[in-house]
Formats: C-alpha cells, structure tokens, sequence
C-alpha cells in the first residue's frame, strides 16, 4: 500500500489523539459521518481543499497527513524485516502497521537501532579478542600471574616442615604477584570498556589517525582555506593525536589533502560530482588528476544530513588495510583480514583496471550501495625499484546513487569472515562467532 493511500489513517489516528468525534469532524469539513467514516478506513481517495479543511482542523501540518512523519521508520522496519527473512514479516504492510500504531513502530524502529549498534558493538569486541595483540599479551600477563600464584599456593598448602625464611619469601611473592594481577586486570577491563565507536581504544598511530579523520568525517574545514600553519595547529591541538608516530602519519595525510583541495577546490568539485553521479573516472577526467586523489576527495566531501557518509577503504599490497573512513553501510574490521569478496581485493589482483559494483552487507541484507575499487602501483625506488601497490574502494550511500541494473546483481559481503552471519560462503576462511546466518545462494 503506498504511504499516501494510508492519509485516512493518520486523520483517524490524530482525531482520536484529540479526543474528536468523527460526526464533529465531519460537520467542520462539511461531508456526512458516513464519508469520513469511509475516507479514515482508507477506503476513499482524499486531496485538495477537503483535505487542507481536515488538516486545519485537526492542528497538524498538511504533509503529515499526506506523506507521515515515518519515512525513516520505513526504512528501519524493512531493515529489520530483510535482516530476520524466516520471520515471513508483511513487508507490504508496514506502511499500514506505521499508520494505524506509531508508537509500536516507533518501538520495533528504536530496537532495532540497539540491535544494529549492539552487533556493531559485538563485531569490534569479536575482532579485538581474535586479533589484537595489545589484548593477546594482556592476557597471557594474567594467566601467567595467576599459574604463579597457583603454584606458590601449593607449596605452602604442601609442604608441612616449610623453613619460615621460605614461608616468608613465598607469602611476599604472593603478595606481588596477586598485586600485579589485581593492577593487569583493572588495566584489561578498562582497556575492554573503553568509550566509544568506533573506537574501542586506539592501540596504533594508524588508529590515532583515523579517529582524528572520522570525528570531522574526514572533512577538514581549515585546509581547505589554504592557511599556512593550519596543520600544525591541528595537530598540536587534537587530543587523539597522542605519538610521535600518530602525528607523523596525520602530517603527511594533512599535506595530502591541502594538496588535492588545491587541485578540486570544493564548491566546484562538490557540483562537478553531483553533475557526474559521483562517478570517479569523470571527475578525474575533469579536474586531471588521478582516481585514488578523487576518492580521498570525494571521501572528503562534508556529510550530508540524512544520506550518510561516503565510506573509504585504503589497502597496501600484502591486503591490509591502511585508512579506514566509517560508514554505516559496512562496518570495517579493526584487526585481521577483512571480507576477501570485497572488490577492494579484485581491484588488486588487476593493477589499474576500474571495479564497479553493487554490494549488500551480511548483516544488513535488503540495501544495496554502489561500490568503486581500483588498484595501481607506484615506485618511490625508482623506475629499476620494486612496484609498491595501493588499492582503494569508494562507498556512496544510496541517498547519493542508487545502483542500477547496470553493476548487475548485489554482491554479499560481509566484514570478516569471523563475524560474518552469511553461511555458504565460497570465501569462508573460518568460522563465524554468529551462530545464526542465513544462506547466500
């Protein structure tokens, strides 16, 4: 049922929000009760000067009437209905669940984002227990102290006829080796509750770059005005930016993007991408620069309200990943390898040679986003040097492009194979901590 046959809805629901009767209702708008009666079960066609009457009446808002207030508890209800297919949901009735009990739908829409933050949550926390090594060595710290103290325990329990200069010696082991577990543990679950996502802790200067870059979603307002020292007010002026390291890395970034807003001044590459559908190989047709310097540009873009973030993914030649922008659309992994179906990893297997695709995440099954991927190589040794590759892949949410049957089916993908729900999977490599999933063929 489209949205604007369920105006008949909405004007019964808000009548009797108000406490109106409908036989009041219809004398103000000038029909029979019967007519009402039959406009609010959606059973006749209402516009134009009877509706603006209705609509005055009631105190609301005529596009309330006519288009609700529930565009974005649409979307998220069929997110929730594709994510959980054996449900058998009523797809094409949510618009009529939406009308007729909002605050329901307000509920399943509300629970449904805790459970796409809580996966997201659990994503990171299964990602960090598989790979961190910050976390692996903390946890073997622990083991350790506690072995320690088991087997100093035991020698006192044990032995009878211990000499007292032993006994005190292994009581002050004792006790500096459980304060030292009691210190690494505090330390472990701080490091394991950290706030934030996502975050989670930064360990590396890679990761102090990207959480400096994903709070202004890696839009970085004073370099695009030219001014000589902004980049080091910048970086002496963002907490995140903790190492030496972490402010090398955001220097070099930062001098890369002055040099790419010189080259695509905004204003004009923002309309020049809209013009071109965000399409890559035009604006790097355009501006005369290569396609990586357009996808950090375009990932550079300001977000717009309602549409999501542009996502980015940068990769070396060995598959990890180098630069990761979040986007809501696919969560990226923190540590390990991520999904080898994505065509970041076709890009690479075929130097220079454009990937365009359309792409469904594993735990959001039902919105499709358009993908762009390409690989090339480079040779800081000279031209007799090694070729040293980098392959990038650019996310555009669907409020930007939608993908058309041009790129074909959508290709599954998930974020790693160990927190991927889909099962079947030809790219599988181990198994998912997800114990339900749902079949890609």
């Amino acid at each position: 049922m489209p949205r604007t046959a369920l105006t008949g809805s909405r004007i019964r629901e808000r009548r009797t929000m108000l406490g109106l009767k409908q036989a009041d209702l219809a004398r103000i708008a000038g029909i029979s009760p019967s007519y009402l009666n039959l406009i609010e079960h959606n059973r006749r066609r209402i516009a134009g000067k009877l509706l603006g009457t209705i609509a005055q009446a009631l105190s609301v808002d005529l596009s309330l009437l006519t288009q609700g207030a529930e565009a974005e508890h649409l979307a998220q209800l069929t997110e929730a209905a594709a994510s959980l297919p054996d449900t058998n949901a009523e797809v094409d009735r949510i618009d009529e669940f939406i009308g007729r009990f909002p605050g329901w739908a307000g509920l399943v829409v509300g629970q449904q984002r805790r459970i796409a933050g809580l996966e997201q949550r659990v994503a990171g926390l299964a990602d960090r227990l598989a790979h961190d090594p910050f976390l692996s060595a903390s946890l073997h710290e622990v083991l350790s102290k506690v072995s320690a103290i088991q087997s100093t325990a035991s020698i006192l329990e044990e032995t009878e006829d211990l000499d007292l200069v032993w006994q005190k010696r292994f009581h002050r082991n004792l006790h500096a080796d459980s304060q030292k577990l009691a210190e690494g543990a505090a330390s472990l679950v701080d490091y394991l509750e950290t706030e934030g996502e996502p975050d989670l802790g930064m360990v590396s200067p890679q990761e102090e770059l990207e959480a400096s870059l994903n709070r202004t979603g890696f839009h970085v307002a004073a370099l695009e005005r030219a001014l000589p020292d902004s980049i080091d007010r910048i970086i002496a002026h963002d907490p995140r930016l903790k190492s030496d390291a972490g402010k090398d890395r955001a220097r070099a970034y930062l001098e890369q993007y002055r040099r790419d807003a010189t080259q695509m001044p905004l204003a004009a590459f923002s309309d020049a991408a809209a013009a071109a559908r965000y399409d890559p190989a035009v604006l790097s047709h355009r501006f005369g620069t290569d396609v990586l310097a357009v996808f950090r540009r375009l990932a550079s873009l300001p977000e717009v309200a309602g549409v999501g973030r542009i996502g980015l993914v940068i990769c070396d030649g060995a598959g990890a990943l180098t630069l990761r922008k979040a986007t809501e659309l696919m969560p990226l992994p923190r540590f390990g390898a991520a999904c080898a179906l994505w065509p970041l990893y076709q890009a690479m297997s075929r130097p220079m040679a454009p990937v365009r695709a359309a792409l469904e995440h594993a735990g959001r099954p039902g919105q499709p986003f358009l993908s762009y991927a390409i690989s090339h190589p480079s040779y800081p040794g000279g031209f007799s040097g090694p070729a040293v590759f980098e392959a990038a892949m650019l996310i555009l949410p669907p409020g930007l492009v939608e993908p058309d049957a041009t790129v074909g089916v959508p290709q599954l993908v998930g974020t790693s194979c160990r927190v991927c729900p889909a099962v079947d999977c030809p790219a599988r490599r181990e198994p998912s901590v997800l114990s339900e999933g749902f079949d890609t063929r």
